[in-house]
Order: structure tokens, then sequence, then C-alpha cells
């Protein structure tokens, strides 16, 4: 039976965390976990979700799990599934699974994924994405996208945030030849609910990317992550697609795009942008998916 909001579990296995209200990382926990199942084995490197999740005395898994090197995720995952398999452990009824944000996968955690790619270790990766480095104080990663504000590249008259450009994660992962690559965001759930459910059913290396906004570091009301989660692909900003079986498709593909700017200008994190900035950040979009439409055929 195909999980959707009507068929998904009522287990929780990921509650009484201390995230911020609002929070779109926790909402992919959560939902991934409800997929995967309760003899899910997590690990989680440094960042929100760790910090959040593990609070002694109180852990908010209720599922096994434990915290992770920085830089470890994927050699974590790739030892605990080593060890499962000396259990004689059915890798599809207790899948090993990696929540790391975007710092701890696109900058420090690149490598050991690289590697359990190549290895094609049975294990699936999931980067909850909320564009910095938002658990130590929002400092810019490799994939805060142009123009955001943060400590680390503050906006002002001369230099209006973030200059360097969303690195592409997923087109990366997938020049790995991987087994299953996907992306998503935790505005539209029911196409987040079907790549997690095909992960699920897919043998070796999986790996999830969820948009996953941050109200604290982003600069928006708390009751509005998922309306800003489902805006960010309507704009354009970002992409649902999946890589199987050496294929791109596109699993949405606009016939027109919201407005780009309204969606810069509901977060604090973007104000500091002028109209020359939209419009550049405006073609960079158009540019891009003028060459995944027609490289990905749909």
């Amino acid at each position: 039976m195909a999980i959707t909001a009507k068929t998904i579990s009522d287990n929780e296995l990921f509650f009484g965390h201390k995230a911020c209200a609002g929070c779109g990382g926790s909402l992919a926990v959560r939902h991934a976990l409800k997929v995967f199942g309760e003899n899910t084995v997590c690990a989680l490197p440094a960042g929100c979700m760790s910090a959040v999740g593990f609070v002694f005395p109180q852990l908010c898994f209720a599922n096994n799990a434990m915290i992770t090197p920085f830089a470890a995720t994927a050699s974590v995952l790739s030892g605990i599934r080593a060890g499962l398999k000396v259990q004689g452990l059915d890798p599809a009824e207790y899948p090993v699974v990696g929540f790391a944000g975007d710092g701890g996968t696109a900058d420090i955690g690149i490598q050991a994924l690289s590697g359990a790619i190549d290895r094609n270790d049975d294990i699936i990766y999931v980067c909850y994405d909320n564009e910095a480095y938002m658990n130590t104080g929002v400092q810019k990663s490799s994939l805060t996208p142009f123009g955001a504000k943060t400590t680390t590249t503050p906006s002002g008259k001369n230099v209006h945030g973030c200059l360097t450009q969303k690195k592409n994660m997923f087109e990366i992962v997938a020049a790995h030849g991987i087994s299953y690559a996907a992306t998503a965001s935790v505005g539209y759930l029911p196409d987040f609910l079907k790549k997690l459910e095909k992960a699920a059913n897919v043998r070796g290396t999986r790996y999830l990317h969820v948009l996953a906004p941050c109200p604290t570091g982003w600069g928006y009301p708390v009751d509005e992550t998922a309306d800003i989660a489902k805006e960010v692909v309507d704009c354009g900003l970002w992409y649902l697609a999946e890589y199987e079986n050496g294929q791109f498709r596109l699993t949405r593909n606009p016939a027109e795009f919201t407005s780009v700017e309204h969606y810069l200008r509901r977060q604090a994190r973007f104000r500091g942008v002028d109209e020359a900035d939209v419009a550049a950040i405006v073609a960079g979009r158009d540019a891009k998916w003028e060459r995944m439409r027609a490289e990905w055929g749909n």
C-alpha cells in the first residue's frame, strides 16, 4: 500500500524534541521515521537534530539512534550496517539511516558520503537542508544560496549577503552512479513520502535531499514553514527530482513559476538583495531549468 497522509503510521518515533517552533528539519525526520519504521537504526552528526534530539536525560528517538563525529555520518552508517549483517539482520527490515544537515553533508561530511556511495553500502542518507549552519549560529555553508545573509556573509551597502551559488549536491551524488537519489521539500509531503518509501525498498546506497526551512535562520513567522517550503519549489529555486537506473527525472515540472521576488522578500535573510540581485537569481533559475529540461527530457 502506498504511504499517504491517510495511510501513514500513527506511531511517533521522533517526539518531545527541543527544536525551534516551525522547524523544517524536525518535520523531515519525523516523517522519514514514520516511513522507515521502529526497527530503523539512526546516526546523526553534530547539527540541529542531534542538538534537539539528544538532551540528557531524554532521548527523543523511540528507535535506536546515536550521535556521530561531525565528518563521519556515512562512515558510521557503513559500520552499523556491517554490524547488523554480522548479526544476520535483514537490511530490508532494519534500515540504517543518517540524518545530517547541509554543512554536515555538503561540506565536512562529503568525503565519507562519497566513499559509502563508492562501496554501495546498503544505507540511506537524508540531508535536511536549511541552507546554513543553523545549530552554531547561522554561518554560511556551501548550500547557502546567493544573496542570503548569514553571520559569515553579512549584508550591507556594498555586499548583499552570500556571493556564491548553492552547491548542486543532488547531481554530485548522482555522478557516483548511486542506486537511488532524490530531492524533496517538506512543503510537498506526498512527494517526499513517495520518495522515502521508494528509498526504503531499494538496496545499496540511497540519498534524499530535502529542503527544510528554518524560521530562526531565514527570518519568517514560525507558522509559515510549510508554505515557504512549497513556494521555493513553485518559484523554481528548488526542484523535485529523482535519479535511478542512471536516469534523471523531474517529479514536478511547473508550466509557470511564481514570483521569485515574493519568495525572497518574505525572509529577513534576503532583505539586502536589490533589483539587480533578484534579476541575477531569476536568470540563474531560468538557465538551470533550461538545462534540466533539455538534458533530463522532461
